[in-house]
């Protein structure tokens, strides 16, 4: 591991995703995850990141052995978590220190017992053995050289219910050398107005520099974090999305979003912050899971518009309705275009797609009318910017492109006595003045119909062969009944390079499916750069 560059010691940015992150539910981390998550956070510019318990996990062990060679960080500290040392032994003979001591890590995180109950109860040893085993662990890291934090767990529930002890237990690690002492709210049962009076009261009463781990169970992990900055804390521990065990902990892009934007506090090195949203996604794919589209500052839906009276304003002046510029967290304004939609809304999703439409009133005043026609029979145009798009072209050039013109398509589901045995779709077509027939096989229905398509036009049209369908969701619409509803498709498309979503709506899932494949087709032949020929 190598050493570039450091941001400002007098402030810390402590990721704790790789240990404390990687407890969600659902989330199982190989160590090459681990490894390319790091380098995620790295770039983006954290102070620390924490790879979890050498020693005690072989997956994490493996981890620091591979760090040591493959990882080489411009930003970051690397940081080993451990416990202190056994009751009633030596740091210095204790092996789980040891293995801290040999993972290489610069930086150890140790976590110590500060609730008088979970030391008798859980340790099983006295109050002042505790205090002893925190002095001894700490000054044996410090004597191999290593920095020490400590975390303080069930901080806050320990000094609610025995204060004197819960901050001995602070100023017994503040004395043995601890660069950081940070309170835990291990149970995320705080709320920021208690975490601030009780942060502010540890550091007047120790003069140790302080530190904040907030879990998020009472769903204010985030406002904890600040309001203990508030009150003094220098040293902010988080995950990347808020990531964790239970509902998890405190979202390390809206701490940062907060400190840097809000609190005008430099914790990133220059130019990172725009970063932000493309790091959380980044992060998001690695463990699996979908990037929330509602999260604050990177989410899809973070800086999205959809009400006419937000659209007006925003026309004006984009402030209006945006607490930030989503450019200086790497995200995007996007309009939302629905039955809410007014004049403005339909102007700038226009603008936002390379189309001017302020000079034209009366057409904008036709792609209002036709939305709310449309939305009315169940369509919706915010998650389908592609269909929307090509409804505007169509309302712009006065007709319909088409890549081909349509005879007919059928689908057949087959059942032998066995079971079911397969779904095959035959489509009639016309294009380009040939008149192509062409059969599909597929997992079902609509994956058969999208490869007879296929099938029919990839000669005619070769970059249909790097199309795919990525994503596939059917919604039956309310107010219908049972098996004679509506049905709603939304489909995902790419071409290797960029995604896009169409919409079709129909009586039947097939149908609906239909109108979506031929939105999707014809939007990306537009995106290819060919010409509609019919």
């Amino acid at each position: 591991m190598t050493e570039v560059t450091r941001t400002d010691d007098s402030f810390h940015v402590f990721d704790t995703t790789l240990r404390d992150g990687a407890q969600r539910e659902g989330i199982n981390l190989t160590v090459a995850d681990k490894l390319a998550i790091a380098r995620h956070l790295d770039e983006f510019g954290v102070g620390f990141i924490e790879g979890g318990w050498p020693g005690a996990n072989p997956r994490d062990t493996e981890f620091f052995a591979r760090a040591a060679v493959e990882l080489e960080l411009e930003h970051a500290r690397l940081v080993a978590f451990g416990a202190t040392r056994r009751a009633g032994g030596k740091a210095a003979e204790d092996p789980q220190l040891a293995a801290l001591v040999n993972s290489g890590a610069p930086v150890i995180t140790l976590v110590a017992k500060a609730h008088d109950r979970h030391v008798e109860l859980a340790l099983r040893t006295t109050l002042d053995e505790n205090l002893e085993m925190v002095r001894d662990s700490v000054e044996f890291l410090r004597s191999q050289g290593r920095r020490v934090f400590i975390d303080c767990e069930h901080f806050f529930d320990g000094y609610r219910a025995n204060p004197e002890y819960a901050v001995s237990v602070v100023r017994t690690a503040h004395e043995a050398g601890a660069d950081v002492v940070v309170l835990c709210d291990t149970n995320g049962g705080m709320l920021p107005g208690g975490v601030r009076e009780i942060v502010a009261d540890v550091l007047a009463r120790t003069g140790a520099r302080l530190g904040i781990h907030a879990q998020d169970d009472t769903g204010c992990a985030v406002a904890n974090t600040l309001a203990a900055v508030d009150a003094g804390a220098t040293h902010v521990q988080c995950t990347a999305n808020g990531y964790g065990e239970r509902v998890g902990n405190a979202n390390l892009f809206p701490v940062v979003g907060a400190l840097e934007i809000k609190y005008d506090r430099r914790v990133l090195p220059a130019g990172r912050l725009a970063e932000m949203t493309r790091i959380s996604h980044a992060i998001a794919e690695l463990v699996n899971l979908t990037p929330s589209t509602h999260q604050p500052y990177v989410g899809f839906s973070a800086f999205a518009h959809k009400a006419g009276l937000h659209a007006s304003a925003i026309k004006v002046d984009p402030d209006l309705y945006q607490h930030i510029d989503p450019e200086r967290v790497g995200n995007t304004m996007r309009m939302l275009v629905s039955d809410m939609a007014g004049r403005a809304s339909v102007e700038l999703k226009g603008k936002e797609l390379g189309y001017d439409l302020s000079s034209d009133r009366d057409l904008a005043g036709r792609v209002v009318a036709k939305v709310k026609e449309q939305e009315n029979l169940g369509y919706t145009y915010e998650s389908a910017d592609a269909s929307f798009e090509l409804l505007l072209r169509d309302e712009v050039r006065g007709s319909r492109d088409r890549f081909y013109t349509l005879e007919s398509w059928r689908t057949i589901s087959e059942q032998g006595p066995k079971g079911f045995t397969g779904n095959e779709a035959t489509v009639k077509l016309w294009a380009k003045g040939e008149r192509r027939i062409a059969t599909g096989e597929g997992n079902g229905p609509v994956n058969a119909l999208d490869q007879a398509l296929r099938a029919a036009l990839e000669g005619i049209y070769p970059p249909l062969a790097a199309f795919e369908l990525v994503d596939y969701k059917v919604r039956i619409l309310e107010g219908q009944h049972g098996t004679g509803s509506k049905t709603r498709v939304l489909i995902e498309s790419t071409d290797g390079a960029v995604t896009w979503s169409t919409v079709g709506v129909a009586d039947n899932v097939v149908a609906a499916s239909w109108l979506a494949l031929e939105d999707a087709y014809t939007y990306g032949l537009i995106r290819a750069g060919l010409e509609p020929t019919e």
